[in-house]
């Protein structure tokens, strides 16, 4: 059998278990609303959209817009270089600058994208701290768990969210050894949030660095929207805090806020910062123009809030189960893989409504789910459209109602 043969056996495999992964190729439709444009064999048409991470719709924002293409007339396109070489514009020099006084920290850094910022700075300071123990939350992103595992540093998994784990774990590691505990503080998949001011009173007793992903809900949360660690008035507690551009910003990339030594050492010492091209100026310039109007202005969050209880209400009123209801992210739980992929394909083909299912192994087997993103773009009639799409599709496939 050719290797080729495996991997289509494979393949076949993973199609039949439902964990193969497909996308619907969408563009983008008009301005300020949740639509995307599908083309296919019967011509273009118009979805809604509820699974997107343009939180707040800014990738539509004419701040946002003219930031780019104004960049795009100034600089070009590419920066065609690492940070180091040709790679640094003004507007990633401003941004860095920005970032650091908002959070309160003495640097920031910018990456291209958020996986990256987890994975070259948790991998580099993993190996440049002798004899470090990290605590790692068993739910952790991707990029966290990557950027650790293939480090020096032992590593401790503790139970999702279980403090009291986190804390015996703690208590049982040598006094002596540096510790560093990361964690998110709004998990994607689940939608639940972290423990922040338990955590960190256990850092703060331990004498532990905290490193705090908060790439979902920075925007979102927070008196300036700079994320759950601000809305809780943790922001000085946190060591190293990370986000990124690509979710409620409506742009792209990823960066870390964190003491100057952090900064300095990612800067120097991580493979994939130091050997990458730079963001685009252009993408930079958009990421600035959104962190700062999000700074001054409340207004998407302040709707997208309003929406998000509307649909909460509605869907409790519907008995349509969540995995959490804790934020803006709503997993409706469906439980098996096929009837998910289904519901999602009888949303989309019958209600012109595209809602992503998502399956092991990116969630655990069983628990498969309906992740939906409401947006400040959907409007309080929208949100009666789709409940009301959800509670028929329910209804017909005899899917698990919340007790």
């Amino acid at each position: 059998m050719s290797v080729l043969n495996i991997l289509e056996e494979k393949l076949a495999e993973t199609k039949k278990q439902g964990r193969f992964r497909e996308f619907l190729n969408l563009e983008r439709g008009v301005q300020d609303k949740p639509w995307a444009t599908s083309h296919g064999q019967q011509g273009e048409r118009r979805l809604n959209v509820w699974c997107s991470n343009d939180y707040l719709a800014m990738s539509h924002h004419p701040k946002v817009l003219l930031a780019t293409t104004d960049a795009v007339n100034r600089v070009g396109l590419g920066t065609c270089g690492a940070r180091s070489i040709s790679g640094t514009s003004v507007y990633h020099t401003e941004l860095e600058t920005l970032l650091a006084s908002a959070y309160g920290k003495e640097s920031a850094l910018l990456f291209t994208t958020g996986f990256g910022a987890n994975d070259a700075t948790l991998s580099t300071l993993c190996d440049a701290i002798p004899d470090l123990i990290v605590f790692s939350d068993e739910l952790n992103h991707a990029s966290m768990i990557y950027g650790i595992r293939y480090s020096k540093a032992e590593k401790k998994i503790f139970r999702h969210n279980d403090v009291a784990h986190l804390a015996e774990l703690l208590q049982a590691a040598d006094p002596a050894r540096p510790k560093l505990i990361a964690f998110e503080s709004l998990y994607s998949m689940d939608g639940d949030f972290a423990p922040l001011a338990q955590i960190v009173a256990l850092a703060e007793q331990y004498q532990a660095l905290t490193y705090l992903d908060e790439i979902h809900s920075a925007g979102v949360y927070g008196e300036r929207g700079l994320g759950y660690a601000e809305q809780l008035g943790l922001l000085d507690k946190i060591t190293i805090i990370q986000g990124g551009f690509g979710k409620s910003y409506g742009a792209a990339g990823g960066y870390i806020a964190a003491p100057r030594s952090v900064v300095e050492a990612v800067r120097s010492w991580a493979p994939a910062f130091v050997f990458s091209t730079s963001s685009p100026a252009p993408v930079v310039a958009a990421a600035l123009a959104s962190f700062k109007y999000n700074l001054e202005h409340d207004t998407q969050r302040k709707h997208l809030l309003a929406i998000v209880d509307h649909l909460k209400t509605g869907l409790r009123a519907a008995g349509i189960p969540l995995v959490s209801a804790d934020s803006h992210i709503l997993p409706l739980l469906v439980g098996d893989p096929h009837r998910n992929k289904h519901i999602s394909k009888v949303l989309l083909d019958e209600h012109d409504i595209y809602v992503q299912p998502v399956n092991a192994p990116t969630v655990p087997a069983g628990s498969e789910r309906l992740r939906v993103t409401p947006t400040s773009a959907h409007s309080h009639a929208d949100v009666e459209t789709f409940l009301a799409a959800l509670s028929r599709v329910w209804a017909v496939n005899d899917l698990r109602r919340a007790g």
